[in-house]
C-alpha cells in the first residue's frame, strides 16, 4: 500500500483547535510493525503518506518525507521540526532538521485531542498491540493508559492470519464478517487455540462469514478487558490501523454498547497528525509532555 493525500486543515482539525494552530512546516512520522504514516502541517493544508514498513525505519521514514514535500510541493530546508513515533522511531535521523522522539501513547493521544476536541477514551489497535488510553481533554495529554503487547491476540497480526486461513484479502474480511447469519462462539481467546478452533469450524463446514465474526467478537472481548482496566469514559475513538475494519469495529461497538467517534482523516494517521502537532508545539518553544510521566499504566496480563 501506499498513498498520499492532501487536505484543508479547517476540513479535518475541529474549530476548536485552530487557534492553537503554529505558522510553522512540522512531520509527524509514525514507523509502525506493518504500516507506516506521515502527516506534514503547512499553511491550510494537511498532507498524509502511507507505505509499507520496511526492514530499515530510517529509510522508510525518508521515503515517506520525500514523498510529503513532492505533494506540497516543497524543500526540506522549509520543516522546521519532525517528530518521529512507533516501533521504528529510535531509527529516524534527519541530520539537517530538528528532530526529537516521542511514545506513541502520548503522539495517538495528542492526535486524538486534534481529529475530536472531545475525546477522551482511545482504543489503539496495530499490527503488533493494542492500547487504551484516557486523555486530558483539556491539552491533550495521557492521564492512565494500559498496553498489551505480549499476545497476538487483539493485533492486526491476529486479524492478518484470520484472513490468510479463511481465504480472505485482509481489507475484506471485516465487511465479510457483517455477513455473518450464526453466532460461533470462540471458546478461546489464545492465538494458537483460535487457530485450531478455525481449523475445527472449517472441518465442520461453518460458512466462512459466521467464523470471521465469531473471530472478531473473541478479539473485541479481549480488547474489551483491556478497555475495562482504565475505564471507559465518553468520548470514544477507534485509532490504528485495525480502526479501517468495519466487522472490528462493528464487535467493539456492540460489546461497548457506545458509538465511536467518525473523525474527519482516517484514524490510521492519529498517531502521525499527533507526532506532527507536538512538532509545532516543540518549534515554537511551548511543549511541554511531561505529563506522560506522570500517567498511571495499569498492568495486563498477556
Amino acid at each position: 500500500m501506499s498513498e498520499h493525500c492532501s487536505f484543508k486543515i479547517v476540513d479535518v482539525i475541529p474549530h476548536e483547535r485552530l487557534a492553537a494552530m503554529q505558522p510553522v512546516t512540522t512531520v509527524g512520522i509514525d514507523i509502525g510493525s506493518r504500516q507506516s504514516k506521515a502527516v506534514m502541517v503547512s499553511g491550510d493544508y494537511i498532507h498524509t503518506a502511507i507505505c509499507a514498513s520496511g526492514v530499515h525505519p530510517a529509510q522508510t521514514a525518508a521515503r515517506l518525507v520525500d514523498r510529503l514535500l513532492k505533494t506540497a510541493q516543497l524543500e526540506m530546508k522549509h520543516i522546521a521540526q519532525i517528530c518521529g513515533t512507533g516501533y521504528g522511531r529510535i531509527s529516524m535521523n534527519f541530520d539537517e532538521i530538528p528532530t526529537e522522539i516521542i511514545t506513541e501513547i502520548t503522539c495517538h493521544a495528542m492526535g486524538a485531542h486534534h481529529l475530536h476536541a472531545g475525546t477522551r477514551t482511545i482504543i489503539d489497535i496495530g499490527g503488533q498491540d493494542c492500547k487504551a488510553i484516557k486523555v486530558d481533554t483539556k491539552n491533550g495529554r495521557v492521564t492512565e493508559f494500559a498496553m498489551n503487547d505480549k499476545c497476538a491476540a487483539g493485533s492486526g497480526r491476529f486479524l492478518e492470519k484470520t484472513a490468510e486461513m479463511l481465504g480472505y484479502d485482509l481489507l475484506e474480511l471485516g465487511a465479510r464478517s457483517l455477513e455473518s447469519k450464526k453466532q460461533l462462539e470462540m471458546s478461546s481467546q489464545c492465538v494458537v487455540f483460535a487457530e485450531s478452533e478455525i481449523i475445527t469450524f472449517k472441518a465442520r463446514g461453518e460458512r466462512r462469514e459466521d467464523i470471521a465474526a465469531g473471530i472478531h467478537m473473541a478479539i473485541a472481548r479481549r480488547v474489551c478487558n483491556l478497555i475495562n482496566r482504565v475505564g471507559l469514559d465518553p468520548e470514544l475513538l477507534f485509532s490504528g490501523g485495525v480502526s479501517n475494519n468495519i466487522g472490528f469495529k462493528n464487535a467493539l461497538e456492540t460489546l461497548l454498547k457506545r458509538p465511536f467517534i467518525t473523525p474527519r482523516l482516517n484514524a490510521s494517521y492519529c498517531g502521525a497528525l499527533g507526532a506532527a502537532m507536538i512538532a509545532q508545539q516543540k518549534a515554537c518553544g511551548n511543549a511541554d509532555l511531561s505529563a506522560e510521566s506522570t500517567a498511571s499504566q495499569v498492568e495486563v496480563e498477556a
